[in-house]
């Protein structure tokens, strides 16, 4: 008769735990196989849906980085987070150039105005995100050493030159940039499914009126009126029109607090949704932008979507120093204090900036602005 504790081949038995433990590790293993899978095939969708991106390629010798002296300079990449005027305050930090244009023919390049300009700076820890709108009428250097409506810098050499007009005002270290058109706004947060936006009385009227060029420029057929005030969701065309109004008190302000408004709201609706309406949106979203992140890039950045968080928004003049008045027949927003609501730009994004003080270009584009303003 056989030992117990063998089997008819004279090999030992296993345990009960034995076993047991063997059929833990074989699932654990079957896990980690279907999850690594799972990975392979989010990488490859995602790889998929890279080609269908806008993608430019900016050279890093073209970016104006401010060096805290009397010009600026070309930096390398890589350095750009310990150069001179950071002191280390924007290590840890990705900032990133954020365009809207109001394109007819889906271009997001060269010859079209940047309608919103946006900088979203991501704090890399802690994954917040804080949103700073530099109004489109302001008058400013536009990177090339001339003047007028931060706009038109997009209009004259594209996102290259919008970049370059950022960081030279305002003394950033912007690399990289997301262009999107009103029609990828749109299409997008449709296929979200809308998204919740408080309405008040005194924006519905001029919202409906929106849609009706907005669905026009869309080439949409038709659109449907909001009717109430208060939360409600907005599809894409309404919620567009809704970012467009500027006919309320607070102007072309007020107007940009809207975006910022719509932003958050669709980053809210994404964290929120299933993966086949996220899936729906990533398809309609890549077709209709145009950016500089690399494929790392965005892998890195979807990677954590679920952890980013829309902190603290402003705008750049601050209120208490700017004033809105005529250049040239143009109505234009002016700085009157520029290196002031440099210094209060990146004490809002980074906190503590001891030792930063706005660099001599900064000083001198001031300079400029008052003597062709008068302000």
């Amino acid at each position: 008769m056989a030992n117990k504790k063998t089997n008819k081949k004279g090999k030992k038995r296993m345990t009960k735990a034995e076993r047991a433990r063997r059929k833990r590790n074989r699932i654990i293993l079957i896990a980690v196989e279907a999850f690594v899978l799972c990975l392979m095939l989010i990488a490859l969708y995602v790889v998929s849906l890279y080609g269908k991106i806008e993608k430019t390629d900016i050279s890093e010798e073209d970016i104006v980085i401010n060096q805290g002296i009397s010009q600026s300079e070309t930096v390398d990449k890589d350095d750009i987070e310990t150069n001179d005027i950071s002191g280390g305050h924007m290590d840890g930090y990705r900032n990133v150039a954020l365009f809207g244009v109001d394109s007819r023919d889906n271009s997001l390049g060269k010859g079209t105005r940047s309608d919103t300009i946006i900088i979203a700076s991501i704090n890399e820890e802690t994954k917040e995100v804080k949103l700073v709108s530099v109004y489109r009428d302001t008058y400013l250097n536009l990177g090339n050493d001339s003047y007028g409506k931060a706009n038109a810098a997009y209009a004259q050499g594209g996102p290259l030159q919008a970049i370059n007009m950022l960081n030279m005002n305002l003394d950033m270290n912007i690399t990289d940039y997301v262009t999107v058109g009103w029609a990828g706004v749109a299409d997008t947060i449709d296929a979200l499914g809308g998204i919740d936006i408080d309405v008040d009385s005194e924006e519905i009227t001029h919202l409906n009126n929106y849609q009706v060029e907005t669905s026009k420029s869309l080439g949409k057929s038709s659109f449907e009126k909001v009717t109430q005030t208060g939360m409600q969701t907005l599809n894409g065309i309404q919620a567009v029109s809704y970012c467009r109004i500027r006919y309320t008190a607070g102007d072309d302000f007020k107007r940009a607090e809207r975006q910022q408004e719509v932003i958050q709201a669709i980053l809210n609706k994404a964290k929120s949704s299933n993966i086949s309406t996220l899936n729906k949106a990533a398809n309609t979203i890549f077709e209709e932008i145009s950016t500089s992140l690399t494929m790392a890039e965005i892998l890195d950045l979807l990677a954590d979507v679920a952890s980013y968080s829309i902190g603290a928004t402003g705008g750049f003049p601050s209120e208490q120093n700017r004033v809105t008045g005529s250049v040239g027949g143009a109505s234009c927003v002016i700085g009157t204090d520029i290196p002031a609501d440099v210094l209060g730009l990146h004490q809002f994004f980074f906190g503590d900036v001891a030792g930063y003080t706005p660099s001599s270009q900064v000083e001198t584009i001031s300079q400029q602005v008052r003597s062709r303003t008068g302000r």
